[in-house]
């Protein structure tokens, strides 16, 4: 086997070095463009020497999307391509340069690490066109998401500084009287001299016939202590009132947005990826989820066990043991595509609430291993993530089952999870951030009193 190592760029030139198997350079680092002529004369050098059919493969980093004009004109010319996590390499070009950094330095880095850790490469499966439809898709929604979720925050931000109270009044942040509040009566001078009567009527021409306005008289009540709060000089409520208008029309357009990119893009090329939907069947998996797993994890045949499949996807905490001892609590290692962590650990948090498997997990985490609710619900996760696998390798539904492996309907399910797997409140506080800190507290005390009480020789 020989390995290229490839230093990726974005503008310039990317920059290439071959290795044979014991990791011995056998050419001089070589630049080259994403075009089929030089990456062809790129695997000719790799294969100077040897068979023309001798086994080739190419190690480089993630680097933007530049990775995929390279990986797809490789595999087409029989080369075998892994993408490895940009931290592991940081630490190897650490150890071979502590002090030089350079493109042709990453090359022989990337080249050698086939020879330090072949354990941790994992083959890569470029994505069909669907496939990377989907992906891109699920990614646009995250970021549009995001973008919804901060101005979510920014308008609750000024609502609560503007109008204390309002929290306890709107019936919703951000549905449509909401909405219709922050455009046209964001003064508090203006809704007090409305009045109760006047405010219900403009309310009522977007309130459905079930609709209950009696929090429009909260309304007022609530600008009668703002107006005695702040006075009628401490806020320019006019300004105030362009700004959220500004965050509104940007928010409303950035969910017009969201709906067309899942109704152009993702639930189509889902569809075509798994038109089975059995995905769904999952707890916690839902309509978002489950074009992420789908077009991310690809063919679940390509992982050997849930061992592979777990080191892939990265939702495993980190390990540090030596000796007899070993440390507890350690973060998330940072392998895998962030999105299926994000959805896995989502799922996880659901699941645990109608899966009876899953919330045995989550109790045994919570009460017999004291973690905390986050690390109860990364432990869930992993497991979610071996039954969306499976699902996608047999395409079949997923059933729903007691600790004894026997099926249950929903109902059951709840009932057992109701009656064994309740974690008490007690567990909760006493495994939170403010408890461990308490107990942490308690067993510093109790240490200095014990060599406070020790007799002195």
């Amino acid at each position: 086997m020989r390995t290229i190592g490839i230093d990726l760029a974005v503008t310039a030139t990317h920059k290439a070095v071959v290795a044979d198997d014991s990791g011995r350079f056998v050419t001089s680092v070589l630049a080259f463009r994403a075009t089929w002529e030089e990456m062809a004369h790129l695997v000719a050098c790799a294969r100077e020497g040897v068979a023309v059919d001798y086994p080739v493969q190419a190690v480089m980093e993630p680097t933007g999307m530049a990775w995929f004009t390279v990986a797809v004109p490789l595999s087409h010319l029989g080369v075998t391509v892994y993408l490895v996590n940009g931290r592991k390499v940081h630490d190897l070009r650490r150890y071979y340069k502590r002090h030089a950094g350079s493109d042709r330095i990453s090359a022989r880095v990337l080249a050698k690490l086939p020879v330090v850790d072949a354990e941790s490469l994992y083959p890569l499966a470029i994505p069909g066109a669907v496939q990377l439809a989907c992906q891109r898709g699920c990614k646009q929604d995250d970021r549009l998401q995001s973008w919804i979720t901060a101005i979510h925050n920014r308008l609750l931000d000024i609502d609560r500084f503007a109008w204390p109270g309002l929290e306890q009044v709107l019936p919703d942040a951000f549905g449509p009287a909401a909405l219709l509040f922050r455009q046209d009566w964001y003064d508090p001078t203006r809704v007090v001299e409305a009045g109760t009567q006047r405010l219900s009527m403009a309310f009522a021409a977007i309130a459905s016939p079930k609709d209950d306005l009696e929090w429009v008289k909260g309304l007022v009540e609530v600008a009668i202590g703002v107006l005695k709060l702040y006075g009628l000089e401490a806020i320019d409520y006019d300004r105030l009132q362009a700004e959220v208008r500004c965050e509104q029309r940007l928010l409303i357009q950035l969910e017009r947005e969201q709906a067309q990119v899942q109704e152009d893009t993702v639930r189509p090329s889902y569809h075509q990826l798994h038109p089975s939907g059995h995905l769904e069947t999952l707890y916690g998996v839902g309509v978002k989820g489950a074009p992420v797993f789908a077009s991310f994890i690809g063919e679940p045949d390509r992982f050997a066990d849930n061992r592979h499949f777990r080191g892939w996807h990265g939702l495993v905490p980190d390990s540090r043991q030596s000796g007899e001892s070993e440390s507890k609590g350690l973060h998330i290692s940072q392998a895998g595509p962030d999105l299926i962590k994000k959805y896995g650990y989502i799922a996880a948090d659901t699941a645990r609430r109608f899966d009876p498997q899953i919330a045995a997990i989550y109790y045994d985490q919570m009460v017999n291993k004291g973690k905390h609710h986050t690390q109860a619900v990364c432990a869930c996760a992993t497991h979610v993530l071996d039954r969306i696998r499976v699902v996608l390798r047999d395409d079949r539904p997923y059933e729903l089952r007691d600790v004894d492996g026997k099926a249950v309907t929903p109902a059951q399910a709840r009932a057992i999870i109701a009656e064994r797997y309740q974690v008490p409140e007690e567990v909760r506080k006493r495994n939170s951030k403010k408890g461990r800190h308490q107990q942490a507290d308690q067993q510093l005390e109790r240490r200095q009193e014990q060599k406070g009480s020790r007799p002195r020789r």
